[in-house]
């Protein structure tokens, strides 16, 4: 894929993904908080991963996963992410070359293994997240591809990848070489725990570089310091263009400066919620650059969603072309 041809580019933690059911007593057993996300050590993760039961591998990483969704639904899409030069980092870039994304990034040579999430599923269909960073916090501004950037209608950015000092820099400058090339940004909150820890500098992100946001209603409270959704959203919509805010099966709100569109959630049977924020961020910008209206991507980001949650894993299994089109 020739890079003057993007309407997405993700840039993101880019994660291998090991999936496998799991018991509310395994979570307890290890010491993890039901539905949260944490980081861990590579101790930790080879003794997560050695009690847990029969795993699926893919390429992961919330922006990995959004590029992948994108691309299902027929958007141009490219992913900057840095995996090791290693077994799963082949694997990584097997699968979301696979799915029709440009992949440019050089792997890690001699350094940190690639990242990989461990990821349990409740029968409620819970996600509980254990991410070991490996080589993923490598990545910095050398790592940008400043061309698919520029080439990009949108540069989407994932908040997990805000934690390094490096990678901080590195979503400035991709920034700056995106609005200097008339391109929008957007970022996606990720997590409530990483809005607390860099509430600063995500605070100054979407003021003073985001054209576009995407949060739950968690991470946008968290980033206001609020309880008040419907008093965050309102911060919100001064202080960025454009906000997307998910509410789980309440839908989800579409601001700008002047309006607003409640978008209802699309119903459907929750199997696994691993990527449902992912996916919604992938119609949205699907339908967006493919120069739908808003409420339009609304729909499209909410069919998306409930595509995900229906199924074991992040990556989509239905026809998603032909789901938004009914």
């Amino acid at each position: 894929m020739t890079t003057h041809a993007l309407d997405i580019l993700g840039i993101g933690n880019a994660i291998v993904d090991v999936l496998a059911r799991s018991e509310d007593a395994f979570l307890a057993r290890h010491g993890m908080a039901k539905g949260g996300m944490a980081l861990i050590g590579p101790a930790e993760a080879e003794r997560i991963y050695g009690d847990m039961g029969p795993g699926v591998e893919s390429s992961g990483g919330s922006a990995a996963n959004t590029c992948a969704v994108a691309a299902a639904l027929g958007a141009k899409v490219g992913y900057l992410g840095k995996v090791a030069d290693d077994g799963l980092g082949q694997v990584f870039r097997h699968d979301i070359t696979a799915a029709g994304v440009h992949f440019p990034t050089a792997p890690l040579v001699g350094g940190a293994p690639t990242a990989r999430c461990l990821i349990l599923v409740t029968p409620d269909g819970q996600r509980t997240m254990n991410t070991f960073l490996g080589a993923c916090v490598t990545f910095g501004e050398a790592d940008l591809d400043e061309a698919s950037i520029a080439a990009a209608q949108v540069t989407y950015l994932e908040g997990y990848l805000f934690d390094p000092p490096a990678a901080q820099a590195a979503f400035r400058a991709a920034a700056r070489i995106a609005h200097a090339a008339g391109r929008k940004v957007a970022i996606t909150l990720s997590d409530p725990f990483c809005v607390e820890r860099h509430r600063d500098a995500f605070r100054a992100f979407v003021r003073d570089e985001a054209d576009i946001l995407f949060a739950n209603e968690a991470e946008i409270c968290a980033l206001y310091q609020t309880d008040n959704f419907e008093a965050a959203a309102t911060i919100a919509q001064s202080e960025v263009g454009l906000a997307a805010l998910t509410r789980s099966e309440k839908g989800s709100l579409v601001l700008t400066a002047t309006t607003a569109h409640e978008v209802a959630a699309e119903p459907t049977k929750v199997v696994d919620t691993t990527g449902a924020g992912d996916a919604y961020a992938a119609g949205f910008l699907a339908a967006l650059t493919a120069g739908h209206e808003l409420a339009a991507c609304g729909r499209w980001a909410s069919i998306a969603a409930a595509e995900a949650i229906a199924h074991f894993g992040a990556r989509p299994q239905a026809d998603l072309k032909a789901l938004v089109k009914g």
